[in-house]
């Protein structure tokens, strides 16, 4: 009787030896992971609905080697309800941007400039208050940083060879 149980009990650890012999090898070559970080979960981000708002000033800035592209996108402006003195054009200070882009400088400006993209036929919408114009100290009666503004600049996808592919 006496050599049945240290038989069964040589089996049993036996069994939890190989047992914690497989998990140690699989615990080191990666296959288990004891604390594993979590996945980060998609949050919707909520966007304001476009807004085609008139009382903001808007600037044009073609950002592309082809020319009159801004007074182009400036004519869709102003048929979209915006007065000819409230849209400038001009150029921007590269000619490689790759995608046209509406932007705004604070977050209730949001829905305008989505708006605005949609009038001019679609364009990406980002929050940049570089664009915002900033008070000339030198007119005291205007305070310049109060004007709502707007701002598109002009990418490659809107020249007449479209934008530059990834693959060549």
């Amino acid at each position: 009787m006496r050599g049945g149980l240290v038989l069964l009990w040589a089996a049993i650890a036996t069994i939890v030896l190989v047992a914690l012999g497989v998990f140690g090898a699989m615990l080191a070559n990666g296959h288990i992971t004891l604390f594993p970080t979590p996945t980060p979960t998609a949050t919707v981000v909520p966007t304001a609905e476009p807004v085609v708002d008139t009382s903001y000033t808007v600037t044009v800035l073609n950002a592309t080697p082809q020319h009159g592209l801004a007074a182009t996108v400036r004519q869709q402006v102003i048929a979209a309800g915006w007065t000819p003195e409230a849209v400038l054009d001009g150029a921007a200070g590269s000619e490689d941007f790759a995608t046209t882009t509406v932007y705004y400088a604070t977050p209730a400006d949001e829905g305008p400039a989505r708006g605005l993209a949609q009038a001019i036929g679609g364009a990406d919408v980002r929050l940049n208050a570089a664009y915002q114009p900033v008070d000339n100290p030198d007119t005291t009666d205007v305070d310049e940083s109060a004007v709502k503004q707007l701002v598109i600049v002009i990418g490659l996808d809107r020249t007449d060879a479209g934008a530059p592919s990834a693959t060549p």
